[in-house]
């Protein structure tokens, strides 16, 4: 970023898996479209819940018992360091329903105009299914966890499933239409609507940069690629990031 002409006000960064994986956070999707072993549709849909609550509130337990053995890396804590002094508005939206970003900033306070979204849930959160009350959760979830917010309703993983609206989806496309400088850090960029967001960051005339581990499908979208681990990559560019 060094010698970089445009002043920088807004950020908004968007995080993927690539970023947990080096904590020891296992991607969700592996090379044979398994999720942790088990097909998407039994384990990632509003119907897969439906025909077997049982199944999918287990495999979220284990997710979620998983979270007390990793931390965040140094790439969660560069952000978290860049939150902390940054003077203009930076929204960080992340696409992992792990609490790293969240432990990361808890240790490093962030300034005034930080926020972070989770746009596909959280891991240590529940919602009810007949009033949408959601619920800080750290323990497990029964098949038929019965919701204190309404008597007909039950709690199931605030998590948005396949078929599901992403959360905040206008307040980060605000965001992105105001921003200067938008960074993809560690995802695929074939999910949308998280794979649009660097289209939208262009259209507004914003600096826009990839950092992977390698090249992705939609590299060619971006002013800029750094290549390499995310807890090497992220640190080394934006430790000199001015606004």
């Amino acid at each position: 970023m060094t010698g970089h002409a445009e002043p920088i006000h807004g950020i908004v960064v968007l995080t993927g898996a690539g970023i947990s994986a080096e904590s020891g956070v296992p991607t969700f999707r592996a090379s044979d479209g398994l999720w942790c072993g088990h097909r998407v549709e039994e384990v990632a849909t509003p119907e897969g819940y439906a025909a077997n609550p049982a199944l999918v509130q287990d495999f979220y337990n284990q997710r979620r018992r998983q979270l007390a053995e990793v931390r965040p890396n140094a790439a969660h804590v560069a952000l978290a360091e860049l939150a902390a002094r940054w003077e203009g508005d930076f929204l960080l939206v992340t696409q992992n329903v792990d609490d790293l970003h969240d432990r990361a900033h808890a240790e490093i306070p962030p300034g005034a105009g930080f926020e972070l979204i989770h746009m596909h849930g959280e891991l240590l959160k529940a919602r009810c299914t007949r009033s949408g009350v959601v619920m800080d959760w750290f323990g497990d979830m029964a098949a038929d966890e019965a919701s204190p917010h309404h008597p007909q309703g039950r709690m199931r993983p605030h998590i948005v499933w396949f078929g599901e609206m992403p959360l905040a989806m206008e307040r980060i496309e605000a965001a992105l239409a105001a921003c200067d400088l938008f960074v993809s850090i560690g995802t695929s960029g074939a999910v949308y609507p998280a794979a649009g967001f660097v289209q939208l960051a262009r259209y507004a005339g914003a600096r826009t940069v990839e950092i992977n581990l390698e090249p992705t499908q939609g590299a060619r979208l971006f002013d800029e690629g750094v290549y390499g681990p995310a807890t090497e990559a992220v640190p080394a560019f934006f430790r000199d990031l001015q606004t």
